[in-house]
């Protein structure tokens, strides 16, 4: 599974897929929320296309 994480002293992102709560700036890193396109699939949200397809916001016609 993808988890984000955010620096709160520099403002540096990085996503991980395995391992512990990455350091920056000395200290551990903050969770945040990934993009609904980017988190895995479960049973309120299901994704039809391939990962590397944009999302698709239903607007198409």
């Amino acid at each position: 599974m993808k988890v984000a994480y955010r620096c709160e002293k520099c403002g540096k992102d990085i996503i991980i897929t395995d391992g512990e709560i990455p350091i920056c700036c000395n200290e551990p890193m903050r969770e945040i929320p990934l993009d609904v396109c980017t988190q895995p699939a479960h049973a309120e949200h299901t994704r039809p296309m391939k990962d590397e397809e944009p999302c698709d916001n239903g607007r198409s016609g």
